[in-house]
């Protein structure tokens, strides 16, 4: 998924937006920004901008994270040298639009599956870890600062309005793929509270236990209540049914949560 996701990157930037000197944002969009002007790879360049923010992400979000990171930047660089700079689409809008589609879904993918395609990316990781906005708006919204720059010293606002389109259709993709902003609550009816917690607590989200009493057994369990994202949902589940294979759990979608929902705020 990772490599998928690296080829639909770098397919959409070579056969969609640099045709037409088009911008996608964020380490892309600058370094392609710095390959118009000067005539530089746009593949290396992306590459070498890259490294600060990958070295700030291994700091912040992780190893695991940050290696497939790497490998998603690397393997993208590579192909942007294999795939030709050859436009599908004549109609600059149709590129826009269908290459901001092909880029959203590789770099969703990449988010989806415990890494990034770099660039504002990770950026957007690091936020979102303590703030739990979407991250393709938030993608959008740090991407707009490249295009101020494209407007500020180039004043063409064709170009940087048709490449708004393409960030913002980028954007959107990624949050249709990368639900991790999207929440739920797990009601979990368990006899063994002290070993699921054990394993639960260590994941920074808080947990709220309840007594209950079957109404036909009448027998006393503990439920425990927890709001977790989307993305952790299947984590989870695979957790509390490996320490008790009769645990009972219930899941909500839920519509809004006020106040943090990490450890220590469970009460």
């Amino acid at each position: 998924m990772m490599t998928m996701g690296a080829l639909l990157v770098a397919a959409g930037f070579n056969l969609l937006l640099i045709p037409h000197q088009l911008l996608s944002g964020g380490m892309s969009g600058i370094s392609m920004m710095i390959g118009y002007i000067t005539g530089g790879n746009i593949g290396w360049l992306f590459l070498f901008l890259n490294l600060p923010i990958l070295i700030w992400g291994w700091y912040a979000l992780g190893r695991r994270f940050v290696m497939w990171s790497i490998y998603s930047v690397i393997v993208s660089s590579l192909l942007l040298q294999i795939i030709p700079v050859k436009p599908i689409a004549d109609d600059i809008l149709l590129g826009a639009v269908f290459g901001g589609i092909m880029i959203g879904f590789g770099s969703g993918l990449a988010l989806r599956y415990g890494g990034s395609s770099g660039g504002f990316d990770v950026v957007a990781s690091i936020v979102t870890r303590k703030r739990d906005l979407p991250v393709g708006m938030l993608i959008f919204l740090l991407n707009g600062s490249v295009i101020a720059i494209l407007i500020l010293f180039s004043g063409n606002w064709d170009l940087a309005l048709y490449s708004l389109v393409a960030i913002f259709t980028a954007g959107k993709i990624v949050d249709l793929i990368h639900v991790r902003h999207i929440k739920v609550t797990a009601f979990i009816i368990t006899t063994k509270t002290e070993e699921i917690l054990a394993r639960l607590l260590t994941h920074p989200r808080g947990i709220t236990i309840v007594k209950t009493r079957g109404a036909y057994s009448s027998a006393e369990r503990d439920m425990l209540m927890t709001v977790r994202t989307k993305y952790e949902l299947n984590e989870l589940c695979k957790t509390i049914i490996s320490i008790d294979a009769h645990a009972f759990i219930n899941i909500v979608e839920t519509v809004g949560v006020v106040g943090d929902f990490r450890n220590g705020n469970d009460d």
